[in-house]
């Protein structure tokens, strides 16, 4: 999988600097962390996958590494000048502008009932605690049974506060929360929460 692209990078930073409540990492997920992230994409069948916060798409690559032809790849990102770079550079991915918080309206409007897997690089530091609970209990009901959402945290906030309590909402809507990583080849270092069989569906 290729490393993010002179244009992807400029792109990345625009909105970066020019909208800093939107984007919460330094720089674009490396090649070693979409791995991780997208770990829990189904290789085989025809599965729906949504990725939500795609940016400038490092994580949209390896998810299409991994799907085969058939499949239906969708991603969900709030910022229009992204969106539309998104739609320009990946014509094969299904790019929806709109809010997370949203899924299960535009999930609708495209057709789509139940998804195989989720895979977010959302800010979630820059959330408040109620709009995290909305987003997990959203990708909650979009989640077949058999699903799993997958999210990144960064090895330099795990202790704090902020993180610690994003790790007790994803505990309280998944049966099942598992940590991977570190991943030390990306800048900072980061890690996957792999999360299993929604707890609530109401």
């Amino acid at each position: 999988m290729k490393t993010a692209s002179a244009p992807e990078l400029r792109a990345f930073m625009s909105v970066a600097l020019r909208r800093q409540g939107v984007v919460g990492a330094i720089a674009p997920s490396s090649p070693a962390l979409a791995r991780a992230l997208t770990a829990v994409v189904p290789r085989r069948g025809t599965p729906v996958v949504v990725e939500l916060g795609p940016g400038t798409g490092p994580i949209s690559e390896a998810i299409r590494e991994r799907l085969a032809p058939g499949s239906r790849q969708l991603a969900v990102e709030i910022d229009p000048d992204l969106a539309a770079h998104l739609r320009r550079t990946k014509p094969w991915m299904e790019t929806i502008q709109g809010d997370a918080a949203d899924l299960g309206a535009l999930l609708a409007g495209a057709g789509v009932e139940r998804v195989d897997a989720v895979v977010s690089t959302l800010p979630w530091s820059l959330f408040p605690g109620e709009r995290q609970e909305r987003i997990l209990g959203e990708v909650g009901r979009a989640l077949a049974p058999w699903g799993a959402f997958t999210t990144v945290t960064y090895l330099h906030a795990v202790p704090l506060a902020g993180a610690r309590a994003l790790r007790r909402r994803l505990r309280s809507a998944f049966d099942e929360v598992l940590t991977t990583g570190p991943v030390w080849r990306n800048l900072p270092p980061g890690m996957a929460y792999v999360c299993r069989r929604p707890v609530t569906r109401v």
